[in-house]
């Protein structure tokens, strides 16, 4: 059972509190939401600043972010995880025999090892969607797959860490593939429903136009797009996931800071031996966050550099998070059992400001320094 420790208003996090409301003062970000948890209790839980700039509504600890890159770890990473439990893929298996579009590629020998842990030899990033935003919704998919599996590689197969989005839309595909369900289904009936875990979603755009949103939902709005032509508020943010209807491998999920948290609780419980019967075994979370010494990151997880993390100085090397282009991340110490989940709409209502990559180990170091 999670237990609420304080809020924002304790002395012990007052120097945090204070830092995050300059931070938003000074323009790092337009708004965020800070969460600290160490074992099963909350230390700290603050809303900062404004979710939307244009019609002033506030961030409230109800705010849901556009997670980005954070569907890597969060989304992607457990429905392979979930997969192997299943014994319906192993790590060691190739594109060319999972995907028979990739056979006879160069592309056709990496294996689902290479695209977790960053070692495909894939370019990091390309704008696809610039080729498949002017063919008609239902046509996009398939070109933006075929995009895939003629994509050249930049190095040898696991030679060089280059970290890709490419690899993880690959991975999506894959979970799709293996289980028959696209990657948002697969995660919500096999990791997050099971878990009790209602505010991580994605948003499928094809359905959109259907259905409206939850007005309840309150969403942290992200860029004023220059080629949507509009302020992003409740669609993804990223360019070539939104151009396949919302739902990818690399970005796509959106979620609140509390939600996170629950997430981050529950694998650290399961990690340490604390939670029984869990949707992952503790022995596969393990194997993903264990960072093998030859590689530079963790499978799925990014684990802290060794000169300027984003972490700041004060995690241990025992440490898996990551980041998101949005302004989002989440770091937890393995070794301390602390997580801290940092939200925020740094790309609203421009992706120019990079303010806050100095702002990350900032608050970060104040976080661990008041614990």
């Amino acid at each position: 059972m999670m237990r609420v420790g304080i809020h924002s208003g304790k002395h012990m996090m007052k120097s945090v509190d204070a830092l995050m409301k300059t931070a938003v003062e000074e323009g790092i970000f337009p708004g965020g939401v800070l969460l600290v948890e160490r074992k099963e209790e909350i230390l700290f839980h603050g809303a900062y600043g404004k979710a939307d700039i244009f019609t002033g509504k506030d961030v409230t600890m109800n705010t849901v972010f556009d997670l980005a890159s954070l569907t890597k770890p969060l989304a992607t990473t457990l429905s392979i995880m979930k997969l192997e439990e299943q014994q319906k893929l192993s790590l060691d298996q190739t594109l060319g025999e999972i995907i028979e579009h990739f056979r006879g590629k160069d592309s056709a020998a990496i294996t689902v090892r290479h695209l977790l842990n960053h070692t495909s030899g894939l370019p990091d990033y390309k704008p696809y969607f610039e080729q498949v935003r002017s063919i008609p919704e239902q046509e996009r998919k398939r070109k933006f797959r075929e995009l895939l599996f003629n994509e050249k590689l930049v190095c040898p197969i696991g030679v060089k860490t280059l970290y890709s989005d490419i690899g993880f839309m690959i991975l999506s595909w894959i979970i799709e593939r293996v289980s028959g369900k696209r990657l948002d289904y697969f995660v919500r009936d096999e990791i997050y429903e099971p878990s009790g875990l209602q505010e991580l979603f994605f948003i499928d755009l094809d359905l959109m136009g259907k259905k409206v949103h939850n007005p309840s939902v309150q969403f942290a709005a992200t860029e004023n797009c220059p080629w949507r032509k509009k302020v992003i508020i409740g669609e993804v943010h990223d360019d070539n996931a939104f151009v396949v209807g919302g739902v990818d491998g690399h970005a796509g999920l959106f979620g609140t800071a509390r939600e996170v948290g629950r997430l981050l609780m529950m694998l650290q419980r399961r990690f340490h031996g604390h939670l029984t019967g869990w949707v992952l075994d503790s022995k596969t979370i393990r194997k993903y966050f264990e960072k093998p010494e030859r590689d530079a990151r963790a499978l799925g997880f990014d684990t802290p550099s060794t000169v300027d993390s984003s972490c700041g100085h004060y995690f241990s090397e025992r440490t898996v998070g990551h980041l998101g282009f949005t302004g989002t991340s989440f770091w937890m110490d393995l070794e301390k059992e602390i997580n801290v989940v940092f939200l925020t709409n740094r790309v609203h209502p421009s992706r120019e400001n990079i303010r806050i990559r100095a702002f990350r180990p900032i608050v970060h170091d104040m976080v661990m320094k008041n614990i």
